[in-house]
């Protein structure tokens, strides 16, 4: 049996694949979208600010320490791209600690990989290096004497010059195994004819970011958790909102989304099929979610939400088939599944006994999908 024609291009895959039906996330309140609820298991709406942490840095912490914890990044119109290069909507650290996906592959590169540029991308990383360096001494000398909520977010400001600034350090001391993974720079980071030039450049940094040991969790959101979203690049005129309204089954708009999503899946597989890892490879030692911040379609009461899985995670996770579960068990079961295939001793994730007895019929991970 072929796998369906949006993800048409998994099918030399398929042996790696779990697809999963029949988990819920009605406690989320999705409806458009539950922002960082998605990968947080809890409830969230437009402007909430996260109640918990979200699975992509929880995982962060329960890995290996890596030079970046964890990279987001995410992909819009270029217009949206370009007026707010970075936004906060899917990934968290804790309640009120939302953490930034990057959207501009330009200044993506300067941050990753400019201490090893050459000529205007090395000049504008210094420039810029110099700038935050100032900002950090200036920023930490002052808000001493704010009130309690003021100085809380003053100090997560301060914090995130801190990080940057950190950040650059590390990067600075490996510098030359990072030349081995740094992409190609080309025209289309600078003159992006459609969006989706910038959404490949975004990709192949997250890879590079990846195959480097830069990170070891890397979170894509297509159109950054919001109700947004371009392809024009792929010949779809429509954008933003009215794609979710769109009937979705069988209609050509959607179906080169999902293609074009699903090539994605399989260059990042390719990638790290391609690195050396233990007796296999990085893949090998990679689990792969591709899902929707949104469930299973617009205005939806997250009663379905469907999953796919790519890779065994060194053998944790069943492969090669379609798992389909009672509708019974939330999203967070997933999140403690991969969680307990990374090794931490965890029954559930980001909800109490209290919202468990109403939302969860079981406990600890899921054993349908788990090898």
């Amino acid at each position: 049996m072929k796998l369906p024609e949006p993800i048409q291009a998994l099918e030399p895959y398929k042996e790696r694949l779990q697809i999963i039906n029949g988990l819920h996330g009605t406690h989320t309140s999705p409806s458009h979208s539950p922002f960082f609820g998605a990968l947080g298991g809890y409830r969230g709406s437009d402007g909430v600010p996260p109640s918990g942490p979200t699975i992509d840095y929880t995982l962060s912490n329960a890995l290996p320490e890596t030079l970046l914890p964890h990279l987001c990044i995410g992909m819009d119109s270029i217009e949206n791209m370009k007026a707010k290069p970075t936004v906060a909507n899917l990934s968290a650290s804790g309640a009120g600690q939302p953490i930034f996906m990057h959207s501009n592959p330009n200044h993506l590169y300067q941050m990753l990989y400019g201490g090893i540029s050459q000529g205007a991308i090395r000049k504008q990383h210094e420039a810029r290096s110099s700038m935050f360096d100032r900002i950090e001494q200036l920023a930490a000398a002052k808000g001493g004497s704010l009130p309690g909520a003021d100085k809380q977010r003053y100090d997560q400001y301060v914090q995130g010059f801190n990080d940057i600034n950190g950040l650059r350090e590390r990067l600075g001391k490996v510098s030359s195994h990072l030349r081995r993974f740094a992409p190609e720079v080309d025209d289309a980071y600078a003159n992006p004819e459609f969006e989706t030039d910038w959404h490949d450049r975004l990709l192949d940094l997250g890879i590079s970011a990846l195959k480097s040991g830069i990170t070891s969790v890397l979170t894509i959101g297509s159109g950054r958790g919001e109700i947004f979203g371009a392809w024009k690049g792929l010949g779809v005129e429509q954008q933003g909102h009215n794609l979710g309204h769109m009937k979705q089954p069988n209609n050509p708009i959607w179906i080169k989304i999902r293609q074009y999503n699903s090539r994605m899946l399989v260059k990042l597989m390719q990638e790290l099929e391609s690195v050396p890892e233990g007796s296999g490879t990085m893949m090998d030692n990679t689990l792969i979610v591709y899902t929707s911040n949104n469930a299973d379609y617009q205005h939806t009461s997250g009663k379905n939400w469907p999953v796919m899985l790519l890779g065994d995670y060194d053998g944790a996770f069943k492969t090669g088939c379609f798992t389909q579960l009672d509708g019974k068990r939330p999203i967070n079961a997933l999140y403690t599944s991969i969680l307990r295939a990374s090794g931490v001793e965890v029954d559930r994730y980001n909800m109490s006994e209290k919202m468990a007895a109403k939302f969860d019929s079981g406990t600890g991970p899921l054993t349908e999908v788990m090898a």
